[in-house]
């Protein structure tokens, strides 16, 4: 039974020690390196940076970020269910109520974001 474990007992050995030996030359090479002031500023096309590193973005920008995703992906499930519909409008008004169901889900949802002002920017 341990010859058959023997092929994968040693390709955890070598990816073991070769995660090992990657990390101990990256160690050995590394502090070879000298730091200076020069190597740590941020680059900026020549020119000495200005400011703060980054600018701070308002949480409204990461709310209207995810709004529009969560509409968007309404427009991915409302595609195929207007293809499908064409086809089976005859048959079934099952189609019609769920997307009717869900449609009154994400306006429910819409309106409590207007509601919240997560569409309202002020400076």
């Amino acid at each position: 039974m341990l010859r058959e474990y023997l092929p994968v007992l040693l390709q955890i050995l070598v990816a073991i020690l070769f995660a090992a030996s990657a990390l101990v030359v990256s160690v050995l090479v590394g502090k070879s390196g000298k730091r200076t002031a020069a190597k740590d500023t941020p680059y900026e096309c020549g020119m000495i940076p200005q400011g703060e590193r980054q600018p701070r973005f308002s949480v409204k920008f990461y709310v209207v970020a995810m709004l529009f995703i969560l509409f968007d992906l309404e427009i991915v499930f409302m595609y195929p269910w207007a293809v499908v519909y064409r086809d089976s409008i005859r048959q079934s008004s099952v189609i019609f109520w769920s997307m009717l169901s869900f449609i009154t889900i994400l306006m429910v949802g819409y309106t409590y974001a207007v509601k919240k002002g997560a569409l309202e920017f002020k400076k």
